[in-house]
Formats: C-alpha cells, structure tokens, sequence
C-alpha cells in the first residue's frame, strides 16, 4: 500500500483536512395509521440520508412524503417544562413569572408545569426562570403538533419502532411527531 494512502488515512481518521460540508435537513412524512413525523437532521451526503430515512419510514408502515406534507399540523414553540418537586414556587407564582417574562401558555400537568413561549420570546422566560433558581427538565424550541393521533397497540408499536430506528440514524438530530402516546 502507498505511503500516501496511508497518510490520507490517518489525516481523515484525525479530522486533520476535514473538509466534509454538513448541512442541515429536513424530511417530512407519514407514519403508521398517518401520524404526521417531521425529521430534522445534519449531513454530510444527502443521498445517503435521504435514502435512510424513506428506509426507516418503508420499514414501519409509513412513507416519505414531500417538503410541506406535514409541517402546516406542526408550529415551532419553545417548551419549558419544570418538575414539581424541584420547585418551591406555588403555581400561581410561577404563572405570573412566566407570563410576565413573556410566555405564551401555562399548562398544569400531573408532575409537572409546561411553558410554552414563541421562539423569539424563548430565551427571555428561560433565563427569567433560570434568575429565580429554578431547574428545568426540558427547554428547548421545537415543533409543537396542533392535533394528535391515537394509535391502537399494534400501530402504537409500529410507530415507535419508527421514531427508534429514526433515532439510530446518525445523521437525525430530532424527530417530531403528532401521536398521542
């Protein structure tokens, strides 16, 4: 074997002259039982991402759609989502904190309270949240479905079977769906 293949080797192996371009994607499609899914991604060769997503999707009942299929049921919201437990701030409080700083919605759940701002107001009401010492177990902007789909066990299982499979894809950062789960 050549010298010279051998020091290209190792310089790609160290990232040394790494000139892979990555640019961010985004499919769209329907899962099982027509769950709306929406997959964000970053890559280096979109033929090869392309190709593993529409495989992912076949696989689970669903199929890739076009650009625009799905992401009218979708709105980017950013999400704040805090434990109960963690805080000592009583819920009207915290309410008033939120609303102030600029969020959109408050939603009481059963362990937890859910933030929802619009992405440009994202970063006020964390860090107004952030001033009061609370801790979040999520935010993040993302995309927020408008209408849910309930699934029966058997599509249930398929369409996670698909998020599990998108998720082992190197290149997907996220995947969004509207499935009740």
């Amino acid at each position: 074997m050549p010298n010279d293949t051998i020091n290209n080797a190792i310089k790609k192996a160290s990232g040394a002259g790494d000139s892979a371009n990555y640019e961010e994607v985004v499919y769209e499609g329907y899962g099982p039982n027509g769950v709306a899914v929406i997959v964000e991604g970053s890559t280096d060769n979109r033929n090869r991402t392309a190709s593993d997503v529409r495989h992912a999707f076949d696989k689970c009942g669903g199929n890739l759609g076009t650009t625009g299929c799905v992401s009218y049921l979708f709105e980017r919201k950013g999400v704040i989502v805090i434990d109960k437990e963690t805080t000592n701030k009583g819920e009207d409080d915290l309410m008033m904190l939120a609303l102030e700083a600029g969020a959109e919605d408050f939603n009481v759940e059963e362990e937890c309270y859910e933030i929802t701002t619009s992405p440009e107001e994202f970063s006020n009401v964390r860090e107004a949240l952030e001033k009061e010492g609370l801790e979040f177990l999520e935010a993040e902007i993302s995309q927020v479905p408008s209408t849910y789909v309930v699934l029966d066990e058997k599509g249930a299982e398929r369409m996670q079977r698909l998020i599990d499979m998108l998720d082992d894809l190197d290149d997907v950062m996220n995947v969004y769906h509207n499935w009740e789960e």
